[in-house]
């Protein structure tokens, strides 16, 4: 007996001697955690969990070369790894939190603009009062683009005329991040931005007239608002550490937003929402994509195992709103196959495309709703870029050809 316990104490380490090991805060213990790079279980006490020490330990050695590379080239990006120091937003393995709040309890009863005026630390001062965008930065021709591409066309159109964008001060880049808010919130929806919250300017545009039917796309923003460095917030905290404008890195945000691992996902959550009810069976429908090897998009997020919590709370509002929906019961039925066939948890992806689905929203309603949400984590970010003063310059490391001679290299002058 006491030769099993030594064993297990061998096999595990406390939070102290993890993070000892590593060099690192017990908060960045916590994130190798949540990102599945850490294994850990329950200690006989209640509230101490204890870690892998051979994950610590590859871990470290893993890290060991980034540290001190042999031959000064830097080591590989590698998904999930932290690279760089953020105070706005910490993943667990089963919540989300934003500066310290629970995203899960604010999305119950906050706005966007609370959230926003939260992760941008704005101390007081109401960076949306009176921030609308420019006049004429509204008066771009209709050329019947929607969704995304109407916003990208909004924006570059506004960038050269918001000369207030270009004081990046703290209050003045909250503030434009105020106006890059409404203005997405309206190329979104396809109305004109005012002064109102973004939830109530898309319900507006997207023809939702129940305020318990808006108060989701609240929630929904506010769950959207930010995931520390996904892709599109790792482009933009690059566009910003060039001292490029809000505007530039919003943008970039967008564009890197679209591509189908990111946001894009939820055009393919459509497809499988489709294929199901082409079916008439989601358990066949899931079945033919196992067997065909498909990727079965909008479940299973590696940073939650036991589930995306942003996909939990709005799944649950929304069947709290629309329980005997059939659009709600065809979310849910589908749901269930995914979970009895492979194990898989929905993700927000899926709770978006459910949202939609259930309230008859436009199709690119899903994403429309992700990229104005986090536009409000994109501004956080870009401020804290901007604090820092430091530009984001990765290293390569180099594995092709060998450099010739240069008696080698076949100049046709010689």
């Amino acid at each position: 007996m006491i030769q099993s316990i030594n064993m297990k104490q061998a096999q595990y380490l406390t939070a102290r001697e993890a993070a000892a090991e590593l060099n690192v805060s017990r908060a960045t213990l916590y994130a190798y955690v949540s990102r599945g790079l850490i294994r850990s279980e329950p200690s006989s006490s209640p509230r101490a969990r204890l870690y892998r020490a051979e994950d610590v330990r590859a871990l470290r050695d893993r890290k060991a070369p980034a540290r001190q590379p042999a031959d000064g080239s830097a080591a590989a990006l590698q998904w999930g790894a932290p690279i760089l120091e953020s105070a706005i937003t910490l993943i667990t393995e089963t919540d989300l939190f934003y500066r310290g709040r629970s995203a899960a309890r604010l999305a119950e009863s906050a706005s966007l603009e609370t959230v926003a005026a939260l992760l941008w630390d704005c101390a007081g001062e109401d960076p949306f009062a009176g921030s609308l965008p420019p006049a004429p930065a509204l008066q771009a021709p209709d050329d019947g683009l929607v969704g995304m591409d109407r916003c990208l066309a909004l924006l570059a159109h506004a960038a050269p005329l918001d000369l207030r964008a270009f004081n990046q001060d703290p209050a003045g880049v909250a503030r434009t991040g105020a106006r890059l808010v409404r203005l997405l919130a309206a190329g979104m929806g396809g109305a004109a931005p005012d002064e109102r919250p973004a939830h109530a300017i898309l319900a507006r545009g997207w023809g939702v007239v129940d305020r318990s039917d808006a108060d989701l796309l609240r929630a929904a923003l506010v769950l959207a608002a930010d995931h520390e460095l996904n892709a599109s917030t790792f482009t933009v905290r690059c566009i910003a550490s060039t001292g490029a404008s809000p505007y530039a890195a919003v943008m970039g945000g967008l564009c890197a937003l679209q591509g189908p691992r990111h946001g894009g996902a939820t055009a393919r959550v459509a497809a499988l929402f489709d294929e199901a009810a082409a079916t008439g069976d989601p358990r066949l429908a899931i079945a033919r994509r196992l067997k065909r090897g498909d990727r079965i998009s909008g479940f299973g997020h590696p940073l939650y195992p036991q589930g995306d919590p942003r996909a939990k709370v709005l799944l649950r509002m929304l069947q709290r709103r629309a329980a005997g929906d059939p659009g709600l019961a065809a979310a849910t039925a589908l749901a269930d196959a995914v979970r009895e066939l492979t194990g898989r948890e929905p993700t927000i992806d899926f709770a978006l495309m459910a949202l939609a689905r259930t309230l008859g929203l436009p199709a690119h309603a899903p994403i429309g709703l992700f990229a104005v949400g986090r536009c409000v984590g994109w501004i956080a970010h870009a401020l804290e870029q901007y604090a820092g003063g430091q530009l984001i310059r990765p290293r390569s490391r180099y594995i092709g050809d060998p450099p010739l001679a240069a008696d080698d290299c076949g100049d046709s002058r010689a």
